[in-house]
């Protein structure tokens, strides 16, 4: 099937930005250039550009939207929060515009284009990439950001606010819950591990170590150097595979944290085939708290997110901007983890 052609597409095309393309679709001909006509003309014949009637109807529409750009929907926690941005936005008048992006740049910022041509002005951006610097040029456009799940830097090069949990916490107290139940060899398993957020919880995992005087094993942590991608699709999957290669080992580890609640089901389906008890022959611990992580068999321990109150508060900082209300530039509210202790940890056997 042919992909629709985008105003992106054109802009790139006619070598414009996606603005100007904008105003030539919408009959603000005094703010372009002949020439620039032309190209832009140009472009939409070369490429049969068509333009999308619904993204018309959201330009002329009397409705205001907001953006979201999450990794995938595939993680339940995604879903979940999407909701209540959704439940939130809706409070204040507001619908969203989802966007399944898996964590990939390029992808990202067409989404953020389109609906910036559409007359979109504020996204939620939820995949707590290291680099965030290719909506700079969007945000000086006026385009609205508030990321989640994604602690500042000091060399940010986009103005923004943000919201999230505090990721090295919620690892840190997940390490040491481990710890204080004996436990020495302790693996932690993740996808790749360049995202803000899995990076603060790798260094959780590994300060709670320090602490505790344990010499850390670089072989312990396992995030799928051979795979490509962040795992946001496949998450079961590379727990089960982290699962093969640390539990077949002559020492494997007696107790695995994970990066999120997905690669710890992953962990259990691999172990169960192995023929390792939960939490018997090892102890597992997860992070976000999705509703599966209290059915699954046996109950899993994991670090919760407040979902609702971080959809809220993310919300909020959006609408506020749009709004035009008096806001302090910079803002960033860290929400405290909570460990939620059920059976899927114990004390070692060896």
């Amino acid at each position: 099937m042919k992909e629709r052609v985008t105003i992106v597409d054109v802009a790139r095309r006619a070598g414009v930005s996606v603005s100007t393309v904008s105003n030539y679709l919408n009959g603000r001909m005094n703010l372009i250039k002949d020439k620039t006509r032309n190209r832009i003309k140009q472009a939409i014949e070369e490429l049969n550009y068509r333009p999308n009637p619904v993204a018309r109807q959201l330009k002329t529409g009397s409705a205001p939207f907001i953006g979201l750009v999450v990794p995938s929907v595939a993680n339940p926690f995604y879903g979940t929060f999407a909701h209540h941005v959704e439940v939130e936005a809706a409070k204040r008048g507001f619908h969203v515009l989802l966007g399944n992006c898996c964590r990939d740049p390029e992808r990202e910022r067409e989404f953020a284009e389109e609906l910036v041509a559409y007359g979109v002005r504020g996204i939620v951006f939820g995949s707590s990439l290291a680099d965030i610097s290719y909506l700079s040029d969007l945000a000086k456009e006026g385009l609205c950001l508030v990321t989640f799940d994604r602690s500042l830097t000091n060399s940010e090069h986009v103005q923004f606010d943000g919201v999230g949990v505090d990721n090295r916490q919620g690892v840190y107290i997940a390490t040491r819950h481990l710890l204080g139940l004996g436990h020495r060899r302790i693996a932690f398993v993740s996808g790749s591990i360049r995202t803000v957020n899995r990076l603060d919880r790798l260094t959780g995992y590994e300060q709670a170590l320090r602490d505790a005087g344990v010499e850390e094993d670089p072989s312990l942590i396992w995030q799928g150097e051979t795979v490509e991608g962040f795992g946001d699709f496949n998450a079961i999957q590379l727990g089960k595979q982290a699962a093969y290669q640390l539990l077949t080992r002559s020492e494997r580890p007696t107790g695995i944290v994970t990066v999120n609640d997905m690669f710890a089901l992953g962990v259990y389906a691999g172990a169960k085939e192995l023929g390792v008890s939960i939490p018997q022959d090892l102890s597992v611990v997860g992070f976000d708290d999705i509703e599966l992580a209290e059915i699954v068999e046996p109950p899993l321990t994991t670090v919760r997110q407040p979902i609702p109150l971080l959809a809220s508060k993310a919300v909020e900082l959006l609408l506020n901007r749009l709004e035009g209300k008096e806001v302090r530039e910079g803002q960033y509210y860290m929400f405290p983890p909570e460990l939620i202790v059920r059976r899927s940890t114990a004390e070692p056997k060896y």
